[in-house]
């Protein structure tokens, strides 16, 4: 069957479909023996040799789908170009190539998925499919005056964004804790909404995304495979 290269890579576990495109488009990526670097490229997954840097490119034939308590102080990365821990790290023993599925600020921590399933990343992680994720907030200001912008139109870059779903979830001290669902992914899109209306963000947890919510019994840095009705839920 035909597919598209970068959904070729990405099904083989190589990296999502947004980076394998510009795999590509670097000129990484061959065709036969043949490098290719135009996006529309169709391969045959049967007869086609795909090859990444040389070396051959093969097709997953198991899945592999870890949910991780990333703690602070780990970049959502493979590699980090300033040598800082990385999620990969904490899931070193896991055989399979598996990627994160989207991001997690540094300096957050909480929910984050990794697998080798590209189609589920990208179903996952493109602005279309517009999936939830929660994240549970604690900040310090005046939560009275922010509730309303935080609830109300917002830009980041000039870009708008969706209307967030705010919860009020009680104090702490100084501290306001608050739930937010948002389904964009700008880079620290939370933090800066918080910034925008007068909140210093102390702690950020994602508790969701989708249908599938953190296991509260992982503590940081531990994680698990997913049950069979996890995966069910990620691809409704």
């Amino acid at each position: 069957m035909e597919v598209r290269l970068q959904k070729f890579l990405a099904d083989a576990g190589v990296a999502s479909r947004r980076k394998a495109e510009e795999l590509i488009l670097a000129g990484k990526v061959s065709v036969n023996g043949t490098v290719v670097t135009t996006l529309g490229t169709k391969v045959d997954d049967k007869t086609d040799e795909v090859s990444y840097n040389g070396k051959k490119v093969v097709p997953n034939t198991h899945f592999v789908y870890v949910m991780l308590h990333k703690p602070e102080g780990y970049v959502t990365t493979v590699k980090d170009q300033f040598d800082r821990p990385t999620v990969m790290d904490l899931v070193k023993k896991i055989p399979e190539r598996i990627v994160p599925v989207g991001r997690l600020d540094y300096d957050s921590e909480g929910l984050l998925l990794l697998t080798n399933d590209g189609e589920l990343t990208f179903a996952l992680t493109h602005p279309s499919h517009e999936v939830e994720k929660e994240y549970e907030v604690e900040a310090t200001g005046d939560w009275a005056k922010a509730l309303p912008v935080l609830q109300g139109p917002m830009e980041l870059d000039g870009v708008p964004l969706s209307p967030a779903k705010v919860k009020w979830m009680g104090q702490d001290g100084k501290r306001s804790c608050f739930s937010i669902v948002i389904h964009e992914g700008r880079n620290r899109q939370v933090r800066r909404m918080c910034a925008i209306a007068g909140l210093n963000v102390v702690r950020l947890r994602r508790v969701r995304e989708g249908s599938l919510r953190l296991d509260h019994q992982l503590k940081p840095g531990q994680w698990r495979d997913l049950t069979e009705s996890e995966i069910a839920l990620l691809k409704e």
